[in-house]
């Protein structure tokens, strides 16, 4: 196969994103898969296409300090070719600038011209120069433009988290979303143990360390992909976030239950609920499409799960067919993925306030429909991968007032050490931080609706 460089690898998944709309990580899979680069380039291509688009704002704005025309008016390559080359001068201090400098004007010679190659390289010998000569927005007198520009988020998001969390914490957590996430794994304890787990992977060269929390997690390091472990393909592990791992365990379902997982694709939930039942029982697992219930079902054959059972459904018409007749009902509820954002550099550029009302009546009809599902003395567990408060405590507090024969429970005794510790655990509820938590921002609220008390 023709050989590639990793800023060419790059270049083209930054291609792909702006002007094909693809989501960053599918089309980096996509273009890893198709040239099949080596360790080293795998990790250098990746580094690039997250970093460039984690502070896309920060390059843009340095990048027209040095422009006579708008970066708008380059074409598509040239204009990735000057992000690319400018997050390498300004974050990856290991790369030279001279390095930077010249593999972006080869880039230039083979997707633009040879002026163009001058261009490029006249603008980013200047961004080399002169970039600790910047001035950006005062953070007293202009704190949203500041954090915006320094921290590369969007403008109303940056608005939102100021009003919510003060100007340190709001700077803490656009921080932490511009840190790459971790390879986090949950142990298949139908299969193995943890430290069995770690053992297997240490054979395999792959580092794996405790997360501090949930007791099934590791965080991976040192391997190319999950599907080349064998340790995966065996089914010892699935991936999955440590927050995401906890919503489980809040659920607490007992051996033998009837459980319904409205909106369950891929199945990180699914297969975990599973797990801690034992896989006994009987779960059944919702989704608007066919195509993500075979995820699911992937994930179980090559985790051994048989318990699980998947229907193609609308999860807010769900309790016309199953009425009250649930153990337990898990509702992991779409959102605006506001907690991920570290996991999917490319999202916060294209989420927009006017999309949350809409979210938001969709998460209530859900809730709505799966709280119809649920027998007398039921527990149902309503999660998000959001920090919105609208999204969150405020669904479940509107669900509550209209729906008196739900009450919250008290989470502390699912919780593991130090979470139990959280503000409103007590109260029934739970919102992780990435800046604070050390993982993805996820809400976790459990509702019992009354009976047989």
């Amino acid at each position: 196969m023709k050989s590639i460089t990793a800023r060419e690898l790059a270049l083209l998944v930054g291609k792909a994103v702006e002007e094909e709309g693809a989501y960053a990580n599918l089309a980096l899979n996509k273009v890893l898969e198709q040239y099949q680069p080596g360790k080293l380039d795998r990790a250098f291509a990746t580094e690039l296409v997250y970093g460039v688009l984690r502070h896309l704002n920060t390059i843009d704005w340095v990048l027209a300090h040095f422009l006579k025309q708008p970066l708008a008016s380059q074409t598509i390559w040239i204009r990735n070719i000057l992000r690319m080359g400018t997050y390498q001068i300004m974050f990856m201090p290991r790369i030279p600038d001279s390095a930077a400098c010249n593999e972006s004007v080869n880039l230039a010679k083979k997707y633009g011209h040879e002026g163009a190659a001058k261009f490029v390289n006249g603008v980013l010998r200047n961004v080399a120069r002169q970039q600790h000569n910047l001035d950006f927005p005062d953070p007293k007198k202009d704190p949203v433009d500041f954090i915006a520009l320094k921290y590369s988020h969007p403008t109303w998001l940056v608005e939102r988290w100021l009003k919510e969390f003060g100007f340190d914490e709001t700077v803490a957590l656009c921080q932490a979303n511009n840190r790459p996430a971790p390879n986090t794994v949950r142990t298949n304890t139908l299969k193995t143990t943890r430290e069995n787990l770690i053992a297997c992977l240490q054979e395999e060269g792959v580092k794996a360390v405790e997360t501090k929390y949930a007791p099934e997690g590791l965080n991976l390091s040192g391997f190319l992909s999950y599907r080349s472990l064998k340790t995966f393909q065996a089914g010892l592990f699935q991936v999955q976030d440590e927050s995401s791992m906890l919503v489980a365990h809040v659920l607490n379902p007992a051996s033998g239950s009837r459980v319904l997982d409205v909106a369950s694709a891929p199945g990180g939930k699914t297969t975990h609920v599973a797990q801690l039942m034992g896989d006994t029982g009987q779960i059944l697992a919702f989704d608007l499409y066919a195509h993500k219930l075979d995820l699911i079902m992937d994930n179980c054959k090559r985790l051994g799960i048989q318990s699980v059972q998947t229907k193609v459904a609308d999860a807010r018409d769900i309790y016309k067919e199953y009425p009250g007749g649930a153990d337990y009902v898990l509702v992991d509820a779409p959102c605006s993925g506001l907690g991920v954002l570290r996991r999917r550099p490319d999202a916060r550029w294209r989420k927009d306030p006017s999309q949350l009302p809409g979210i938001v009546r969709l998460q209530r009809e859900i809730l709505e429909s799966a709280g119809k599902c649920l027998r007398p003395g039921g527990v149902l567990v309503y999660s998000t991968c959001t920090i919105t408060r609208e999204e969150n405590i405020g669904v479940v507090e509107d669900f509550l007032r209209d729906h008196p024969e739900f009450i919250m429970g008290d989470l502390r005794q699912f919780l593991p050490p130090g979470l139990d510790r959280e503000e409103t655990a007590a109260k029934g509820y739970l919102q992780l931080l990435p800046h604070i938590h050390g993982m993805d921002g996820f809400f976790i609220a459990r509702l019992r609706k009354k009976g047989f008390e």
